[in-house]
């Protein structure tokens, strides 16, 4: 019996008679907060080093590499630094709060299920469903885009590459999850390596360590300037400028949130994943404000190659400091990093939308038939689910049906928002529900002490970016219809579903005084975890620097 079904216990009553949310009673034990299928049916394939890059991979890609220029342009070298600088912010809080929440209730879905446990069951629904149908369209069109990517090399049909991609991302998905960390540990550790690489050479670039490049230093954030004027003029136009560069901002980091889809699926998940909610922040953040930092001093922001729209190596502003410095080598190696950071996201949403329908499954609100699992412990119909939508890449191949395609694909175009939102709305109903029952939060697996006041503030900073991530079309002669469906669509589709759901089941909202915390408490204490070894010598020092 699932933990989700115990949270309807009020205190008080027999801990075997629970009462279910959808009406009537049924048979519950506190201490099961992870459900039988997921201890008996997956496999815990996982460790720290996986769940720390896997963080580090899904948040560090194409919009790291090719979308800073774009920033740039919009915000100018400070505009776009304060907006990349003020998101990491949010991601920190993010990560925190998913941490604490985690720590408390490793499970499969992750947040998907704290919502149907800390707030509502019709809530989870709606959020679930999201996830699931944002990823099924994700994988095709990561698909898509590392076929232009090719393009920059070849004129090979661009079938060929669909094929390829659609059959490595199933077998991977297929595959046990520990082949998967495996994979997106490598792909990281690429990532992180070209990262690196890149800052430094733009620093060689900027300060003149290149033969016969002059000096540039902050050339550019004294002329055109520190910011660009979007929309308006003066002050009011720079600060939009800075605006816009954060709604950039928050879909470049898109990623970090799934973290914990594999909760069931990873080892000591009360260790490792709150250490790697801690630690990966920073270093996403840092990678973010220092490539945002040097692009602005390598690149002016009214330089018209920032105007590429290729989708390939040529937009990076990386690559066009490079090419400027004489260095031929680097589009193709960023082209080439770029289609496995793509590669990488569509394995990552293979992982959470598998995850998410398997968990929504377990709850009786998807099709029962996507509780099976291979015998590794993998739930295979929702693998072959998410394949069957790979073939969506296809229609890339026609405009006209490419058009028809990312208008689906637009319809979620603001759910990393919303699965924000409901990480931090989570985190705030749990410290809420232990203020009522009188429970210190000293007692959680993991805390810390300023997380109630930036959970606060974060969910209000997403609220209102998400609010107002398409304030574009609202202006004179800005109208978009295209843009207004991506920027808003999903809100009401939210809605809906979650209404939709309550008005089916009849769901009510979970008062904090029924949410079982003492009893999950309970179960961590008679359930410790076995503690991670402490890595000693050089070895111990590289994994610390890499993923401890």
């Amino acid at each position: 019996m699932s933990m989700i079904e115990g949270a309807y216990d009020a205190p008080g009553k027999s801990a075997d008679v629970g009462v279910n949310p959808y009406g009537g009673h049924e048979s519950v034990q506190h201490g099961d907060f992870v459900t039988e299928n997921e201890e008996r049916d997956l496999r815990r394939g996982l460790g720290q080093r996986h769940i720390q890059m896997i963080a580090l991979a899904g948040a560090i890609g194409t919009g790291l590499f090719l979308g800073l220029g774009s920033s740039l342009q919009t915000g100018g070298p400070l505009g776009a630094l304060l907006g990349y600088a003020f998101v990491g912010l949010i991601v920190c809080a993010v990560q925190f709060a998913l941490g604490e929440v985690t720590a408390l209730l490793p499970v499969t879905g992750s947040f998907v299920r704290h919502a149907e446990f800390l707030v509502d069951p019709a809530f989870g629904f709606a959020i679930g469903w999201n996830i699931i149908y944002g990823n099924l369209l994700s994988i095709p069109s990561e698909i898509s885009a590392i076929c232009v990517l090719f393009q920059y090399w070849t004129d090979i049909n661009p079938s060929l590459w669909i094929v390829i991609f659609i059959v490595l991302t199933f077998v991977v998905g297929i595959a046990f999850v520990g082949i998967y960390g495996e994979v997106e540990f490598f792909f990281a550790l690429l990532k992180i390596a070209l990262v690196v690489g890149l800052i430094i050479l733009g620093l060689c670039i900027d300060l003149g360590g290149v033969s016969g490049v002059p000096r540039i230093g902050f050339r550019y954030w004294k002329h055109p300037g520190p910011f660009v004027e979007h929309i308006a003029t003066g002050s009011w136009g720079n600060f939009l400028g800075f605006w816009s560069v954060m709604i950039n901002a928050v879909f470049s980091f898109a990623g970090v949130e799934s973290i914990a889809m594999a909760a069931a699926e990873t080892k000591n998940p009360r260790q490792n994943i709150p250490k790697a909610c801690k630690r990966v922040f920073a270093r996403v953040a840092l990678f973010y404000v220092a490539s945002v930092l040097i692009v602005g001093m390598l690149v002016s922001s009214d330089d018209e190659r920032l105007q590429d729209e290729s989708g390939t190596a040529a937009q990076s502003p990386f690559v066009i400091a490079a090419s400027a410095a004489g260095i031929k080598a680097i589009p193709s190696i960023v082209n080439a990093v770029v289609i496995t950071s793509a590669w990488s996201s569509s394995n990552q949403a293979l992982l959470a939308g598998t995850r998410v329908l398997y968990s929504l499954a377990l709850k009786k609100q998807a099709p029962a038939i996507f509780l099976r699992t291979t015998a590794w412990g993998v739930p295979y119909m929702c693998v072959l689910l998410q394949t069957v939508f790979m073939f969506l890449a296809f229609m890339s191949l026609s405009s006209s049906a490419l058009t028809v395609f990312y208008w689906f694909v637009d319809l979620v175009g603001c759910g990393v928002l919303i699965s924000w939102s409901c990480v931090l709305v989570n985190h705030l109903r749990l410290l809420a529900a232990m203020k009522k029952q009188g429970i210190a939060r000293t007692e959680l697996p993991w805390h810390n002490k300023w997380t109630p006041y930036s959970s606060a503030v974060a969910l209000t900073a997403c609220l209102l970016i998400l609010l107002t991530n398409g304030f574009a079309v609202f202006t004179r002669g800005g109208w978009s219809a295209s843009s207004f469906v991506s920027s808003y669509l999903d809100i009401p589709l939210i809605l809906v579903a979650y209404l939709a759901w309550k008005y089916y089941k009849g769901t009510k909202f979970v008062a904090l005084e029924d949410i079982p915390i003492r009893a999950a408490l309970d179960e961590i204490r008679d359930n410790p975890e076995t503690p991670e070894p402490v890595r000693k010598g050089w070895k111990g020092v590289v994994m610390k620097l890499l993923w401890e």
